[in-house]
């Protein structure tokens, strides 16, 4: 996959912390667990590992600290052509995930934001000053929404496209989704965004009355990701929906990052958005058949290979 345009990620690098347990420990409860691992992530870097992976020019923007941990993240992204001239090493502890694996592949997660926290709008104003009409700019709410709004209002400026995935779940700040060309939240974020209780993948009038909610906050359009039912999308022109894939779950941790990371390298690459989304699918699919998050990222080829297995799966 090669393009002319760049994906500009902005957003967090964390270490993940990674045991599996049989279930979440109650408070006061201590419950044995396999083996720490260690692995690169954060939702920002885990995006432009997976998009880079897949064939993309991607240039990362965020910080991390003088440790090992950091270096780690570092190198990571570099194995696979990540830019990383926007990735500042600063006197603070690199950002960490201390994530719980259970039995089902679900996880639990708790952040330590370290050096993510610290990144600021003038750190966005210096380091994406070269993005170009055209480009692609992907951004999540594991750094500081000052930061995130000042990097959103650069790209619209100078005609950029802009992906806003609204994780982890949060209540947005009302100035950021005017800024938002396309939002990709999954159910939980969906509700957290909307009035909404709950969201069943089987009603299509309950995920257009969600999406509605969202884009009359200001963001021209929403991916809904459903999980293993696939996504949905819609804006004023036209909706699609792309059914999900039957697989084994081992690990969800990263499926939504290499979803969006996919699709960002999609849309780069010149594909119809309906391409796009399929494509996306199948990247966020294979993602949840291993452990760790971006060591679970897959290649174009296995992609590929995916697709090719069921070339039409709209629904």
């Amino acid at each position: 996959m090669s393009q002319a345009h760049t994906i500009w990620v902005v957003g967090s690098l964390n270490a993940d912390l990674v045991q599996r347990v049989q279930r979440i420990p109650l408070p006061g409860e201590t419950l044995p667990g396999d083996n720490l691992q260690t692995y690169p992530g954060g939702k920002g870097a885990n995006q432009a590992f997976a998009a880079a992976r897949l064939g993309a020019h991607v240039n990362m923007i965020g910080n991390v600290g003088h440790d090992q941990l950091g270096t780690m993240l570092i190198d990571s992204l570099t194995s696979v052509s990540v830019d990383i001239t926007g990735v500042h090493r600063i006197d603070t502890s690199t950002g960490a995930a201390s994530i719980f694996v259970i039995d089902d592949g679900d996880n639990a997660i708790v952040i330590s934001p370290g050096a993510n926290g610290c990144l600021s709008p003038g750190d966005i104003q210096e380091r994406l000053a070269n993005i170009q009409a055209g480009d692609i700019l992907l951004c999540q709410l594991e750094t500081p929404i000052d930061a995130i709004l000042e990097a959103l209002k650069m790209a619209r400026a100078v005609g950029a496209s802009t992906i806003l995935d609204p994780a982890p779940a949060t209540h947005c700040s009302p100035a950021l989704l005017p800024h938002v060309d396309i939002l990709t939240p999954n159910e939980t974020e969906a509700i957290t965004l909307s009035d909404h209780t709950e969201v069943d993948v089987h009603s299509t009038a309950m995920q257009d009355d969600l999406i509605s909610q969202l884009r009359a906050q200001g963001c021209s359009s929403v991916i809904l990701k459903l999980g293993e039912a696939g996504c949905y999308f819609k804006n004023d022109q036209e909706s699609h929906r792309v059914l999900g894939h039957s697989v084994s779950v081992v690990d969800t941790t990263g499926a939504g990052d290499s979803f969006n990371g996919a699709l960002a390298a999609a849309l780069a690459d010149g594909q119809a958005l309906p391409n796009a989304l399929e494509f996306a699918n199948a990247a966020g699919s294979l993602t949840v058949t291993r452990s760790g998050a971006q060591p679970s990222i897959p290649h174009r080829t296995e992609v590929d290979a995916v697709l090719a297995q069921q070339p039409t799966h709209f629904r």
